[in-house]
């Protein structure tokens, strides 16, 4: 059996120098004993696995609601597609790939249900009473939400995973003003460690590839369209397939799976040659650089734009995703006013948070806690006379 400290040694030996070490982690806010045989970093990556709000993905919209169909993908099918590029990123790179998975399977517990049309109705719902944003809920699952210890709540994990939760930035995910508040012990004015740097882009990565898959599957996308855009025809060409070849199913496999290759490669080489212009060589001066270390070369920064503008225009604006989008916000909406016109409906577990967190905070994240399906069951139980309560 390699015990902690043998693993924590092969870290030392095999990992570049400014990559996040676990025997040198900040630690955890609450004091306890490390594991036999597991690192500081692979227990963090367990507890996020065991969670409630992470089995909840499985039944949370990524773009489709789950009414839709069992194809497309869900919030956590995303989240392992966005684990396993980052895994790739990571080893290519010679960095933290524990921390790195632990990050991104973290990312996106806080989420609602039905996707960024969820996120953007209870934030306009809670905009008198502090707002609502994904990124910062995913900090506060991890630090009070969930409860799995009689001494502490969350998951008391090390501080570098949550840096990771804290400091996750994408096209849609911003650094939340509230962790001003919430998070000052994060360095928000610095960058993330070079693993947190990599969730965020594995993040943009899955997406980029699995929304216009999922968009093709769907029929929402036309795909002389698609062979427009120069990363399809890049990943195209190099699968071997000309772009007059019928659109078949295989097709659209081969050149996804291409597209995400050619992304990652890309991504691997541009970060390693600004690590060695940068001269970085600890943790600390990446955080401490200006620049993300972790990016698109130059060449690839307009096709990026191209594809995700097109993405928007062509499939999150589309009649269909819209009108789902309608939808789930009625749905939210009214179990919003039931829950706060009579808080007494609420489970007595929940009831007992008012007091402490306020009404409005408590409702909003018990919706938030519910799945797609979850929460059209609650609808029609509170609002449709035949169903029985």
């Amino acid at each position: 059996m390699r015990t902690r400290e043998q693993l924590e040694q092969i870290e030392r030996m095999a990992l570049q120098p400014y990559a996040a070490l676990s025997a040198e982690s900040r630690g955890r806010f609450y004091p306890e004993g490390e594991a036999a045989y597991r690192t500081a970093f692979q227990r963090d990556r367990e507890r996020v696995l065991h969670t409630t709000a992470f089995r909840r993905l499985q039944g949370k919209t990524q773009v489709f609601v789950v009414t839709e169909g069992d194809y497309y993908r869900t919030r956590i099918t995303h989240t392992m597609e966005v684990a396993q590029i980052g895994r790739t990123i990571a080893r290519a790179l010679g960095v933290n790939e524990d921390l790195v998975e632990g990050v991104c399977l973290a990312h996106d517990l806080g989420h609602p249900p039905f996707g960024h049309s969820g996120e953007g109705t209870l934030n306009e719902l809670m905009k008198d009473h502090g707002g609502f944003d994904h990124n910062h809920r995913s900090f506060r699952i991890v630090t009070e939400i969930e409860r799995r210890y009689p001494d502490y709540p969350g998951l008391n994990l090390t501080f570098e995973l949550r840096e990771g939760i804290v400091k996750h930035e994408t096209e849609y995910d911003s650094v939340n003003p509230a962790y001003a508040r919430d998070a000052t012990d994060y360095e928000l004015s610095k960058r993330g460690s070079i693993e947190c740097q990599i969730a965020s882009f594995a993040d943009e990565l899955a997406y980029n590839a699995h929304d216009l898959d999922d968009g093709l599957r769907a029929g929402l996308l036309d795909i002389r369209e698609v062979r427009e855009l120069h990363w399809w025809q890049r990943a195209s060409q190099s699968a071997g397939i000309p772009l007059n070849e019928p659109f078949t199913e295989l097709v659209r496999h081969r050149v996804i799976r291409r597209l995400i290759g050619e992304m990652v490669t890309d991504v691997v080489r541009e970060t390693n040659r600004r690590i060695e212009a940068s001269g970085v060589k600890t943790i600390d001066d990446v955080r401490a650089s200006k620049d993300w270390m972790v990016a698109f070369p130059s060449q690839d920064e307009q096709m990026n734009k191209e594809h995700k503008k097109f993405l928007f225009q062509n499939m999150y604006m589309h009649p269909r995703v819209l009108r789902m989008h309608t939808k789930s916000s009625r749905v939210l909406e009214d179990l919003w006013k039931a829950y706060l016109d009579e808080p007494r409906i609420l489970p007595k577990e929940v009831q007992g948070n008012i007091q402490s967190q306020g009404v409005y905070r408590v409702v909003c994240d018990y919706i938030a806690g519910m799945t797609d399906r979850y929460a059209l069951d609650e609808h029609a139980r509170l609002y449709d006379p035949h169903e029985r309560v």
